[in-house]
């Protein structure tokens, strides 16, 4: 149990409550001013211990500056990727705003005040912005990696509960994707070259994400049985290439069409089991091209052939809509959104199209492609249709046949 005493001090006596924590450390609480007051703190700290809820005052004085790197450092689940994003999210966000403060000083609605500033511009009087705001992505990761820092602390007994839990965040805005024709694969993998453009016909009818292109190897490659084996994720992270697990962890075998295994066989010819079959150019895995590369330069040369063959069909027809589409700026990755929308198009149904994708699920796959089903509802409809026939829904016609029969019998 707790000692009680009181002691002298320069404004008058004071009290002072000396009691063990749950690990057996003598330790004292001073300052009451009456001994009701240090009895109540007495009786409240032996509960807690009861309840298993004491946390230590001290323990609570840590900072946030205090516990953030070496959570970081256990964060050893993540990918390389992730992990990264996590590293700059404390560098950038969470340590210049907490990194001095205090366990016991975080209140939720300080939080949510800065979950608020992060997104909102700021303007000086004369109308310039001073600070922009952080998109909802930035301002969710920032959240993610307090809350991670004090749910950690509250496992460890810092704090009683996590003040960041709860918060209101940003909604993230669906980014519309981008879905090529096999008309427009084609032509951009014409536009890429013999060597580049095999690359554009395995990403957009395999589904196969950049890292995983990259990281194949000609093992992988089964032309026999048309199947691509996708056993690693070639990362960029930062400025250096991570080779780890593919983004689930789990492994897949991915179909392969028959037009696209002999554009693979000839990429391997040469080649060890162990090599790259799409290698950079000095070597090693590729990085995922970005602007100015020979990704890009297809890419406008595709949306500039489609622009100039819709500027002269109009100029043909002034009343008709030009018959040439629209070649939108596609990326790496839009090509992945393709290869999900020419599978659905070919009638691949969701479980197929989420083994292709490697999604952790079918409800995934059909979150991010909803719009890609839709005519699978339509097909329900017209299903109702069909099998109606004749029948017609007409509740305000008189009933005279079956009266009728009655009275004839």
């Amino acid at each position: 149990m707790a000692s009680i005493k009181k002691y002298p001090t320069a404004k008058g006596d004071r009290w002072r409550v000396q009691y063990r924590t749950p690990d057996h450390r003598v330790t004292q609480r001073r300052g009451f001013k009456t001994k009701r007051e240090a009895e109540d703190f007495a009786a409240t700290t032996h509960v807690s211990k009861m309840r298993g809820e004491y946390v230590d005052p001290a323990d609570a004085r840590v900072t946030v500056g205090d516990l953030g790197p070496d959570w970081l450092a256990r964060q050893t689940h993540l990918k390389p990727s992730s992990r990264r994003t996590a590293e700059v999210a404390w560098r950038v966000h969470v340590e210049p705003r907490w990194g001095r403060t205090k366990l016991a000083d975080l209140k939720h609605s300080t939080v949510q005040s800065w979950v608020s500033d992060m997104g909102r511009e700021v303007r000086d009087a004369e109308g310039a912005v001073t600070k922009k705001a952080s998109g909802p992505v930035t301002v969710i990761r920032a959240f993610g990696v307090l809350a991670g820092i004090l749910d950690e602390a509250v496992r460890d007994r810092r704090l009683l509960t996590n003040p960041a839990r709860g918060v209101k965040l940003p909604r993230k805005v669906k980014r519309e994707h981008s879905y090529l024709t096999d008309a427009q694969v084609m032509a951009l993998a014409n536009e890429a070259g013999p060597d580049k453009g095999v690359i554009v016909l395995v990403l957009a009818y395999c589904g196969l994400r950049w890292g995983e292109l990259a990281g194949l190897h000609v093992a992988d490659v089964d032309t026999l049985r048309r199947r691509l084996h996708v056993r690693r994720n070639a990362v960029n992270v930062g400025s250096v290439v991570e080779v780890g697990t593919p983004k689930t962890h789990e492994r897949r075998s991915v179909p392969l069409p028959r037009f696209l295994v002999e554009p693979l066989a000839a990429a391997c010819r040469g080649k060890g089991r162990d090599s790259i079959v799409f290698p950079a150019m000095g070597g090693g895995y590729a990085k995922s091209p970005g602007a100015n590369t020979w990704f890009s330069g297809a890419v406008d040369r595709c949306i500039a052939a489609a622009d100039k063959a819709r500027a002269e069909e109009r100029q043909r027809s002034a009343d008709g809509e030009p018959v040439t589409a629209v070649f939108p700026r596609v990326t790496p990755h839009d090509l992945r959104h393709t290869a999900a929308s020419l599978a659905v198009s070919a009638g691949a149904n969701v479980k197929a199209v989420q083994k292709m994708l490697g999604h952790t699920s079918a409800a995934m796959t059909l979150d991010t492609y909803a719009d890609l089903f839709d005519k699978d509802a339509e097909a329900v409809a017209d299903a109702h249709d069909h099998r109606l026939g004749g029948l017609v829904f007409a509740p305000n016609v008189a009933k005279v046949q079956p009266i009728a029969v009655r009275e004839a019998r």
